[in-house]
């Protein structure tokens, strides 16, 4: 996973109660790292949390989480964790995230959500406009 792949990065700087014992991130902080990331995507390609729920009428749920780890991040380290879509299938968004400390790569990893009901949690199809977005953002185009 190149760090030049992704063409969203959201910066942080590793804080003192994530670190454990041994001085590294404790394996359970990447998961928030990976929200928080996922949280700035939305908002970088025009459709910040809940918008989705407000515009389309649906929600999106985690089905997948996945984590490889290739080297810690330390306390104060300033990371970028860099995310993007893809694949967009019928009712899945599929993520990969890398999370890099200058030009070392840490962690790949990779969220599966289902576009749901927000009322049944059933699945229901990506909306045409929501591709586009994201489309548009991932080919270079500016998100809205």
């Amino acid at each position: 996973m190149d760090r030049k792949d992704f063409r969203f990065a959201h910066t942080l700087r590793v804080r003192w109660a994530e670190v454990d014992k041994q001085g590294i991130v404790f394996n359970g902080h990447y998961l928030t790292y990976f929200d928080v990331a996922i949280t700035e995507y939305w908002r970088a390609i025009g459709v910040p949390y809940p918008a989705v729920t407000e515009r389309w009428g649906t929600d999106l749920f985690v089905v997948k989480a996945g984590i490889e780890y290739h080297g810690p991040a330390h306390y104060d380290d300033v990371v970028d964790v860099c995310v993007r879509t893809v694949r967009i299938g019928n009712s899945s968004l599929q993520f990969a995230i890398g999370i890099y400390r200058g030009d070392q790569h840490l962690i790949s990893g990779e969220l599966i959500y289902v576009n749901a009901d927000p009322g049944t949690r059933k699945a229901s199809p990506v909306s045409a406009a929501l591709r586009a977005i994201i489309d548009g953002y991932e080919s270079g185009a500016r998100g809205g």
